[in-house]
């Protein structure tokens, strides 16, 4: 049986889920130079934990979301909460390298569903300006995570040391599945023929042959893939090469949470005099902006916290809208829409580590990835206005209220 939520309790819902992925990613992030040391291990052993993490997690959504259309929205998320809680009990606790890699990667398959849940809910329930709305409450999260949560990681490792970190994330498992149990409704009809092979793969095939889909799922990679991939760097360039020790760091990291909130409430009250599809260029303008500023500071300047993190925080104004246009074409397999659409987000962020790491300059890496994904973001809603022109973005005859075309 199928019901419906009201749009603040699907927005709540939905932007606590979506919140874990990114908050499981930066949380720790302060303690990876201490990580280095209480392991008597190198940084590239521990940068590897992000890797897995992302690998995980990445992956792991081709499953969620899938495993959420042929079962059930409520019941994916608890099987998947319990596997995210079985991974941060393992790095709690972990005795060695080995291990704690192995609960990042058990983290990172467990968080998955959050992101893939989140969206599918909103698709499953409502469009147009009011599904805009709710994404904008997920796309805050998506920004706030990774910003605030370096800020109580910081907060945890001066006052407790770093498995107070991980013992944090075993709370947001125990009160994942507490919400999920008591509050959240299911949203859609299981249909477990969807879970055979050929039908996987008509559904992958269906959404990467449609233009609209990939383009304006890349748009999103490109600012949302940013924000993971820049996690993997800011801890060696402000805590190795500018100085500031883990708290500060955390604390730090409050600048660019500030500005993430602002400019994600300044979207959303602009969506009551704007379409949200007209709002788009206005963030890609600041991305862009924000890209050729960091190539300039990290190339040319020498790295100080302000020149850091300026272009940083302005990089965050995100996109509500394309997330909508991603999945409006696709009530049928909402689940396995918002699937592959983390999957390629999640998968720029994962890129971006591993380019990173081969540069090997934190700073060098900071100034050259991070713009380039700017530029993927900017060509792909070129690309993306093309497209719908070609094809128009119409949502279907139950919707509440009909998409317009791409913005003018």
């Amino acid at each position: 049986m199928t019901l419906r939520m009201s749009e603040r309790r699907t927005s709540i819902i939905g932007a606590f889920l979506v919140a874990l992925g990114p908050i499981s990613m930066a949380l720790y992030t302060p303690a990876m130079p201490e990580l280095v040391r209480a392991f008597a291990s190198s940084e590239a052993a521990i940068k590897m934990t992000l890797s897995l993490y992302f690998g995980g997690f990445a992956f792991a959504q081709l499953v969620s979301g899938t495993l959420s259309d042929v079962i059930g929205r409520r019941r994916t998320t608890l099987i998947f909460m319990a596997i995210y809680l079985a991974g941060s009990l393992m790095a709690a606790f972990a005795p060695s390298i080995p291990v704690l890699l192995a609960g990042r990667l058990v983290q990172g398959i467990g968080a998955s569903v959050g992101m893939t849940v989140a969206r599918a809910i909103v698709r499953d329930q409502f469009t147009g300006t009011t599904a805009a709305r709710i994404m904008n409450m997920i796309g805050m999260m998506l920004a706030l995570g990774p910003a605030v949560s370096p800020t109580l990681g910081g907060i945890a490792l001066g006052l407790f040391g770093w498995q107070s970190i991980f013992l944090l994330m075993v709370g947001f498992a125990l009160m994942a599945c507490f919400i999920v149990q008591l509050f959240m409704a299911e949203t859609t009809t299981p249909d477990r023929s969807k879970g055979h092979f050929r039908p996987i793969l008509a559904a992958y095939g269906e959404l990467m042959r449609d233009g609209r889909f990939v383009s304006s799922t890349l748009v999103i990679a490109g600012a949302v893939g940013a924000l993971y991939a820049w996690a993997t760097m800011l801890p060696f360039v402000l805590i190795s090469q500018v100085g500031l020790t883990p708290t500060e760091f955390g604390i730090g990291m409050l600048m660019q949470s500030g500005l993430f909130f602002s400019g994600t409430v300044t979207m959303r009250l602009m969506m009551r005099r704007f379409t949200p599809q007209a709002l788009v260029p206005a963030g890609l303008f600041f991305i862009g902006a924000a890209s050729l500023a960091l190539a300039f500071t990290m190339h040319a300047l020498e790295p100080t916290f302000l020149s850091v993190m300026t272009p940083i925080g302005i990089y965050a104004f995100v996109m509500p809208y394309m997330m909508t246009a991603a999945m409006a074409p696709f009530p049928h397999i909402a689940g396995t829409a918002s699937a592959m659409m983390g999957f390629i987000q999640m998968s720029a962020g994962l890129l971006g580590g591993a380019l990173a790491a081969l540069v090997g300059v934190p700073a060098m890496a900071l100034g050259t990835i991070i713009p380039s994904f700017g530029l993927l973001s900017l060509a792909s809603y070129f690309w993306y206005r093309r497209t719908v022109r070609l094809r128009p973005l119409v949502a279907p005859a139950a919707a509440e209220t009909p998409l317009s075309e791409a913005a003018e």
